[in-house]
């Protein structure tokens, strides 16, 4: 019989594979899902021996099958990212029990539970990929129990059958192994009638498969306005437009080296056109609450305006600054590499016509080579000999230029953090200085600890991205 279950499980999921994608594909956050696992329920020894001994019965030995295999199969739509609605259909399986009696005779009784439900799903992200769910809803189920009796037993009404509505609720850790799949490990408590006027419940713990429909869930966000300028026919003028992109390390608002030449171009195309204006877009990934976010991607705009007007002298009249939070996403939050393309500032300006012409600044490489390394370590690896003697040669070539050498921790502890991450950027010097023999006195060296993540330290891959030391040329104001 558990056997038969198994199959009419993969065989419903099949059918519910070929009717859901017409109606699920059409919008953004439906899914489905199969999942099995174990159903448990507790039988009333009690009831039935009392049963059985208002008959004239006396029970000798009572036997129980209180557990079985159960199988669901779900479809559900995720409306925002923190609850779904879900309904299901589940078999969860028999239960039995066989009660040897005096006079000499056996009573056996089978009950099945099988029917649907509708769900309200609330989800907590833990990580860009994990998250926990409670859920509650109600259940339509029917309740089939058959009894036979052998021997001097004697069963008047061998079989009852009720359908009733009741509740139940439900907790469970969901994992996002892709895009579109996901596993789910969860325990289920179904309250229930066995249909001859006994109440209980039944567990169910089960570990299933969902598959999401259609883009990842950031395609459902509000897509970015377009951003390309207009080009006007004029015989001869040409049209000059400018924009900026710039990326942020985790639950960071500084401009960095590295993005201070992105800096320099927008304020020298402000400058050669003062009539333009510029509103800074900030952006985040969607970790964290919506609220922290939007604050955090405020304080990314305004940094940048400040900065401009700080170091570029432009005038604060001509900039903006506005927080997009995490509902305008270019990539899925779903990797370390597209939350890195989220938490971002835009620079959105208007366009200028130029009747001389203009010559745009000369493209100057601005490197942001990365070396990892061991925990707690600072010996720089073999591996990056041939692209450290490249950024050394780059310095010979160019001997106007310097390097500032950033060194960067994972979540080690606070008291060693700052003291690890400048031991290695000071280790990056000193090899450069040593083995290709250029002047320490172009080489500034600065440890930022853990302070500088660019992913969130959940597994040892990302750990061993933010134990890192960047090299960032320097260019002559």
């Amino acid at each position: 019989m558990k056997i038969n279950k198994i199959t009419q499980a993969i065989t419903a999921l099949a059918l519910a594979g070929m009717a859901l994608p017409a109606m699920a594909q059409a919008q953004d956050g439906w899914y489905i899902g199969a999942g099995g696992g174990l159903a448990h329920t507790q039988i009333d020894r009690f009831e039935i021996t009392a049963d059985l001994n208002n008959a004239g019965y006396q029970v000798t030995d009572l036997q129980e099958d209180e557990r079985d295999f159960g199988y669901k199969l779900f479809a559900g739509y995720q409306f925002t990212k923190n609850f779904s609605f879900e309904g299901s259909y589940y078999d969860l399986g028999e239960f039995s029990y066989q009660a040897t009696t005096v006079p000499t005779g056996m009573k056996t009784g089978e009950l099945d539970f099988t029917g649907w439900s509708l769900d309200l799903i609330g989800m907590l992200p833990m990580t860009e990929r994990s998250s926990l769910y409670a859920r509650v809803g109600a259940h339509n189920s029917t309740s089939s129990v058959e009894f036979v009796g052998t021997g001097a037993v004697n069963v008047i009404t061998p079989s009852f059958r009720k359908t009733s509505m009741d509740h139940k609720l439900g907790l469970g850790y969901q994992y996002q192994v892709s895009d579109h799949f996901a596993m789910r490990l969860e325990v289920e408590r179904y309250s229930m009638d066995d249909a001859v006027g006994n109440r209980g419940d039944i567990d169910f713990l089960s570990l299933s498969l969902l598959y999401r429909f259609g883009a990842p869930s950031h395609s459902a966000a509000a897509p970015p306005r377009d951003r390309t300028a207009p080009v006007q026919a004029a015989a001869p003028t040409e049209q000059y437009c400018s924009a900026l992109e710039i990326q942020f390390e985790i639950a960071n608002n500084d401009i960095e080296r590295v993005n201070r030449e992105h800096m320099l171009v927008l304020a020298t195309f402000l400058e050669k056109y003062p009539d333009t204006k510029a509103v800074i877009e900030g952006h985040t990934d969607n970790v964290g609450n919506e609220a922290d976010n939007m604050r955090l991607s405020e304080q990314r705009a305004q940094g940048a305006v400040d900065y401009l007007v700080r170091e570029h002298g432009i005038s604060r009249s001509r900039l903006s600054a506005v927080g997009y939070g995490e509902s305008r996403p270019i990539a899925t939050n779903t990797t370390d590499a597209g939350m890195q393309a989220n938490r971002r500032i835009n620079a959105v300006i208007g366009c200028a016509t130029d009747i001389e012409g203009l010559q745009p600044l000369p493209a100057r490489i601005t490197l942001a080579m990365e070396l990892e390394f061991d925990t707690n370590e600072s010996t720089i690896d073999p591996k990056y000999r041939d692209q450290l003697e490249a950024v050394a040669k780059y310095l010979q070539t160019n001997p106007e230029l310097t390097a500032t050498l950033e060194g960067h921790t994972d979540n080690a502890s606070p008291d060693i953090a700052q003291q690890v991450s400048r031991a290695r950027a000071q280790s990056v010097a000193d090899y450069l200085v040593r083995e290709f023999k250029v002047d320490r006195s172009r080489l500034s060296v600065e440890g930022f600890g853990g302070t500088r993540r660019e992913t969130y330290n959940v597994t040892a891959s990302e750990r061993q991205e933010n134990r890192r030391v960047n090299i960032i040329i320097g260019y002559p104001e």
